[in-house]
């Protein structure tokens, strides 16, 4: 697979942008995808942050293995960082981050008040690459259908501030990915969930990833979805490809049946997956 490479001119010009608004903002919400902890981070995002205070949130935990989930958690945590598995699109523990982030900023909040601030406002900064579901967390806690929202990458195009409460302020940026991806496990995981624009990817290389994972990992799910038998499972993974495509009305389309894997899984029809687990990813 060749070295993906994307970045669009808005992206590089929103890196920018979010490094001059970062001094004013108390801390980040940095999202990911909860089946791609660490793919789903931009690497730049630790250099730009700095020692800001931050909290991981992990969205889209109901298509996440909830185990594996757990154990991101935990891991975050033993780093020193906040860390909160939410379902945005359901609103589910969304409510935990304004509490979470006033919990980490108690000293300065205090401080406010010991000044006569009846109700300081925090000042919270969004960040995270394309489609990890970041407008939707942000209309989510305002309850209002303000962030620009799509299921594909690159759809906030400029940052923006909504208002949660009278005490928590948040600023929308425009998803960052970077300039290319040296570690080709890295473009695989991300095209998988869709992350990267289906368009600049091989669906083949990314099918066969996605089915190589399920094989290694998930095999009964292959096994319901795809009526096939354990034989068929053993197969290499370009074998049980073409074997799939016969057997699912694909005829030698084989392309058709690694769209078909790709889609199935980002719709939730293999079940619940994470693709990397704490000690793979260090």
């Amino acid at each position: 697979m060749a070295t993906i490479q994307w970045f669009p001119g808005h992206m590089a010009k929103a890196r920018n942008e979010v490094q001059a608004k970062l001094k004013q903002v108390d801390l980040v919400l940095e999202i990911t995808d909860a089946r791609t902890p660490e793919a789903s981070r931009n690497p730049m995002m630790n250099e730009l942050v700095g020692d800001k205070p931050k909290i991981m949130v992990l969205n889209k935990q109901d298509l996440a293995d909830p185990n594996v989930t757990a154990q991101w958690i935990r891991f975050y945590e033993s780093q020193g960082t906040a860390a909160i598995a939410i379902d945005a699109q359901h609103a589910r523990q969304l409510k935990q981050i304004p509490q979470l982030a006033k919990k980490l900023l108690h000293e300065k909040i205090a401080r406010q008040q010991a000044r006569g601030i009846r109700d300081p406002m925090i000042k919270a900064m969004c960040i995270g690459i394309p489609n990890v579901g970041k407008s939707t967390v942000l209309n989510r806690l305002i309850s209002k259908n303000i962030a620009v929202t799509g299921n594909r990458p690159g759809v906030t195009k400029n940052q923006q501030w909504l208002k949660a409460d009278n005490s928590f302020m948040l600023l929308d940026t425009p998803g960052i990915l970077w300039p290319k991806f040296d570690d080709e496990q890295v473009g695989l995981k991300l095209a998988f969930t869709g992350a990267i624009a289906d368009n600049v990817v091989n669906p083949d290389d990314v099918g066969l990833f996605g089915l190589n994972y399920f094989q290694q990992r998930h095999p009964d799910a292959l096994r319901k979805a795809y009526h096939a038998t354990a034989t068929d499972i053993a197969l290499p993974t370009p074998d049980l490809m073409v074997h799939l495509a016969k057997t699912n009305g694909f005829g030698d389309e084989y392309n058709r049946m690694a769209e078909r894997v790709i889609f199935d899984a980002r719709q939730g029809k293999l079940g619940r997956f994470t693709l990397e687990v704490p000690n793979e990813a260090e």
